[in-house]
């Protein structure tokens, strides 16, 4: 299936100008895919895809993820009922990397602790130069333990 749907890796000159998909998985065979929210553009995730969560996400029109920690494919919202609707998927200059715009079903969070997006803690300098982490995200749009269970 995969096979069928990427192109081989070809020239520089067609990867980078050229009109066939011909991602470039990493190592461990898999590509970061950013993910925004397609009305609003703000950041919500960031994933990574196998060629076959990445053949099954374009199949469906729902993303699908490679876990790193579970090793194994991971539907987003499958337990949440958060799904992400995949709208636009686009790929960098070398094919290396992914942007998907998606729209979210149920209540609209992205972020597994209950939060729209899974940035919502940007980074800040304090006097005398310690970081720290200032919450910028708003309220919680759900109980993580009432989705997941407690940890």
């Amino acid at each position: 299936m995969t096979q069928q749907m990427f192109a081989e890796r070809g020239r520089k000159a067609d990867i980078e100008a050229g009109f066939a998909f011909m991602p470039k998985f990493d190592r461990d065979g898999l590509i970061p895919a950013v993910v925004i929210d397609h009305a609003t553009k703000n950041v919500l995730m960031v994933g990574y895809m196998n060629a076959e969560a990445l053949a099954r996400t374009i199949e469906t029109g729902e993303a699908w993820y490679w876990s790193r920690s579970r090793q194994s494919f991971w539907k987003k919202g499958e337990t949440s009922g958060q799904i992400q609707k995949v709208q636009e998927i686009r790929t960098d200059c070398d094919q290396d990397a992914l942007v998907m715009s998606v729209t979210v079903e149920g209540n609209g969070a992205t972020c597994h602790v209950g939060y729209r997006s899974c940035f919502y803690r940007k980074l800040k300098t304090q006097d005398g130069g310690k970081l720290v982490l200032e919450h910028v995200g708003g309220a919680r749009v759900y109980d993580p333990e009432d989705v997941y269970g407690a940890s």
